[in-house]
């Protein structure tokens, strides 16, 4: 297959970027081959047939439109879709928001304001985006996953979660949360500690938190310096799906 063959099969949702097989997430590779070999054979073209008069851009991925029979409410204001992206029925972008090339974006998901979808990233169904929420991109390495984010999913303002790492259904990411491989994660409950790279449990509510910088570092200790980590809280319960509960007006 060509890349534009891949960017049409992403595009329609008949291929995606990562999948699911037996509980685990696996890349798709070929997928991020051809997603370079667009970039790389991309020429710079104006953008303004595309209804973006005065941006420049590769001339083979240019930003997606949508029309009613879609299903997905595209807000105006200066949010955009890249070409190969997925967006099912019943998603709601509000602006100024933006999804990368190779995403996946499930049913009744809510990007909101300032909110990034970065390359090939996976959003599940019923997610909420909180304004600021930054979800970073994986394209190299080719064999690293993509940042998954399960169904039903909540991702509170300003929280970033990069480097693959894997959000698992029902969890709860409040606002400030920084996820990226090397963030050790102190499970309150289960007491426990891992590091983010191996996955935020189902049903984790997980808060910012912070620790000492090292134990035999004495200058650290003396200025009290702390280094951002992450605590899950608590795992969801009645008390939490009632607080996210009111969202569900919105769509």
């Amino acid at each position: 297959m060509s890349y534009q063959d891949i960017l049409n099969k992403l595009e329609s949702g008949e291929l995606r970027a990562a999948t699911k097989s037996d509980g685990k997430w696996f890349v798709n590779t070929l997928v991020k081959e051809e997603i370079l070999n667009a970039f790389k054979d991309g020429k710079l073209a104006d953008m303004k047939e595309t209804g973006y008069e005065g941006f420049v851009d590769k001339h083979n991925i240019p930003a997606r439109s949508f029309k009613p029979e879609d299903g997905v409410r595209l807000v105006p204001g200066g949010s955009s879709v890249r070409t190969g992206s997925f967006v099912a029925s019943g998603v709601i972008i509000m602006p100024p928001a933006y999804i990368n090339i190779g995403a996946y974006v499930d049913s009744g998901s809510m990007i909101d304001s300032h909110a990034l979808v970065g390359s090939c990233a996976q959003i599940g169904k019923n997610v909420h985006l909180s304004a600021g929420v930054q979800i970073g991109g994986v394209l190299e390495p080719i064999g690293m996953n993509p940042v998954i984010i399960e169904d039903n999913c909540f991702v509170g303002a300003g929280a970033v979660i990069v480097e693959g790492v894997l959000v698992c259904e029902n969890a709860v990411i409040a606002p400030g949360v920084i996820l990226s491989k090397g963030t050790p994660v102190y499970d309150c409950v289960n007491e426990r500690v891992f590091m983010a790279k191996e996955g935020i449990p189902k049903d984790a509510v997980v808060v910012p938190g912070s620790r000492p910088v090292n134990k035999s570092n004495a200058w650290a200790n003396k200025l009290n310096i702390n280094l951002q980590c992450a605590v899950i809280i608590k795992y969801r319960d009645e008390k939490t799906d009632g607080a996210l509960e009111l969202e569900s007006f919105l769509r």
